[in-house]
Order: structure tokens, then sequence, then C-alpha cells
């Protein structure tokens, strides 16, 4: 497969990352100011161009291996609706957007993608925030389209919507389509989870498999602004509780063989979820190495695309680009 080259920026643990690289783009340069996720990066790729780096600071002249790109890539902190947050939040937020479109101007590259909330895509409150960013791609001449994908309908074993803006150069758009499912049933956390919670001997693994038969409420708790790592508010929470799985806190381990689980007592007879299983509901390979302590892995899982997502997308990407070792079957029309 031909080699296309990405920039990805607020790059965090990779998914996104690692899901362009499986669909054919080698990563010219990745960059977050997190140290964590940037330890994360070196850790699982050492060969990759990493900047610990604020994007809002990024200067060509100082990051030269970023010119000639293919595609820009951006998995940017979650924006919110200027009427949901304050003012403080909503502009630390949408700065680090902002940046990414004046980015545009410099990189100038074949293609965009930017991955956030599914409101960004067409919830009224955040018409400003899509008006800003038509009229900048329009001045640059790209065309670009709006989308809502849902992790579950690639795999992954969580329902977890994501909003996407595709960008590319014209004529390149007009080919673009919107990546099609990849599974026809979606998998359950059971499914998922079992080997894992198995792997300890514990006898009542198969037991909760057949009652996890559900896919997994979408991660949360990788915010900053939230305290230790947990599974989410109260209504994931609740949702986890259904399954037999304790959501206010994760593990440190998988139950050993003499954990009895018993959901009916509450809380201290239910299983929890390590940070290595978060990161398979999150779709990351099991080999994905995550640094730091427990919060700040989860938090970098949290945060994170999944990254069958990140290969579907790349290889619609790929294939509107005109790459004709990139499959057109398994796609559709935009809406």
């Amino acid at each position: 497969m031909t080699k296309l080259t990405v920039v990805d920026v607020c790059a965090g643990a990779g998914g996104l990352a690692l899901g362009l690289e499986q669909a054919g783009f080698e990563p010219a340069l990745l960059m977050d100011s997190w140290p964590a996720a940037c330890d994360s990066l070196r850790l699982n790729r050492p060969k990759w161009q990493i900047s610990q780096t604020d994007l809002r600071e990024f200067t060509l002249s100082t990051h030269p291996q970023a010119q000639d790109i293919d595609l820009l890539s951006a998995g940017l902190p979650r924006v919110k609706s200027s009427a949901a947050v304050s003012r403080t939040e909503w502009e630390a937020e949408l700065l680090l957007l902002k940046a990414t479109l004046y980015l545009m101007h410099d990189l100038q590259p074949r293609a965009l993608l930017i991955e956030n909330v599914p409101g960004l895509v067409n919830a009224p409150g955040y018409e400003p925030i899509r008006n800003f960013i038509r009229d900048e791609l329009e001045h640059l001449g790209y065309g670009f389209g709006w989308y809502i994908l849902n992790a579950a309908d690639f795999g992954v074993p969580q329902d977890r919507k994501q909003g996407v803006l595709v960008a590319l150069e014209e004529p390149y758009f007009r080919r673009f389509r919107q990546p099609e499912p990849t599974v026809r049933e979606h998998q359950s956390v059971g499914t998922a989870l079992g080997p894992s919670m198995a792997a300890r001997g514990w006898a009542g693994a198969d037991h909760w498999v057949g009652q996890a038969k559900r896919i997994a409420p979408t991660l949360v708790g990788g915010s900053d602004r939230r305290g230790g790592a947990d599974l989410g508010p109260s209504g994931s929470r609740r949702a986890w509780a259904r399954m037999g799985v304790d959501g206010s806190t994760i593990a440190d381990d998988v139950p050993g063989e003499n954990f009895v689980w018993a959901p009916e007592l509450g809380r201290k007879g239910m299983v929890r979820i390590t940070t290595g299983q978060a990161a398979i509901l999150q779709g990351f390979p099991p080999d994905w190495k995550f640094a730091g302590k427990k919060t700040a892995r989860y938090r970098q899982i949290g945060q994170a695309s999944p990254p069958p997502v990140g290969k579907a997308l790349g290889l619609a990407i790929r294939s509107a680009l005109g790459d004709s070792e990139s499959p057109v079957a398994g796609y559709t029309s935009t809406p």
C-alpha cells in the first residue's frame, strides 16, 4: 500500500494516529502538550516524530517535517456549546479548534480530518463554530462535509458517537464517501472482555459474560476537570451496574479465582474493569501501552479516538485522494 503522510495534532495516546497508520498513512509528526500522552506515543512507536508542543505555539520553522503532507488530523478536546458552559471553558477548547484551521493555511495538506463531539455536526448551539470553519475552508478552497459515526458500527464494543469533519481539496472531495459500518452485529462487553476476565482463573467469568450481552456506554471520565478514574456520570454507572460492573472506580487487576460475583449485594459484589480492559473497549490492540499512573492512563484512554474508526476514515480519505490500492467497496454516498 502506498504510504501517504499525516500530521496529527492533539494526538493524545495515539488512537487516531494508529487507525490512520493501519489505513496506510505514515505519521510525519505527532503533537500533544500532555507529557504522559507523549510518553505513551514513544513507548509504542519509538520511530515516530513526537513533539510535546501546545498546538497554539506551533511554527512550521521549528517543525519542517510537517511540510508537504497529505493529511492534517486532529482529535481535539471536546468543544462545548457556548450555551452549555462558561465562556472561559468554551474559549479554551475553541482556541484549539481555531488553531487547527489556521494551521491549514501554513501546511496546505490535501485533506483535513477533525474528530469531536456529535453536537458539533448539527446542534444549534454550535452553529457559530460551524460558520467559522465553513468560512475558513471555503477561503482555502476545500470542499467539506460533516458526519456522525458510532464506533460500535466499526467493531468497537461501545456506544460512542463521534462528530467528524472531513475536508479535501477539490476535486477530491467530490469522490469522498462516508465509511459504511464494518460489522453486522455490535460486539458486546462480555464478548470483548471475557478472555481477560478469566485470565486469573475466575470461575464465574463465563456466567458474567452471559449477563454482559450489551455494548458499553460511552467511556467518559477522561477529563482533567474530573477527579479520579471512573466510568462516567451516574447514568453511565447505572448502565454498567446492569451488567454487574462497578463503574465508580477502576481496578488494578481482573478478578482472582476466589472472587464471588454477587451484584445483588451492590458495589462490593460487582466486578470492576482495569485500564487495559478500558483500552479494549476503545478498540486498542492488546499490546498498546499507556504511560503514567492509573488515573493518567485511564484519562488517555477515555480521551482517545477509537483506532478502528480512524482506520475506516483513513481508508475513505485514501480512496478519495485517488489511491488505486485503497478499496472503494464498502463505502456509501455522503448523505
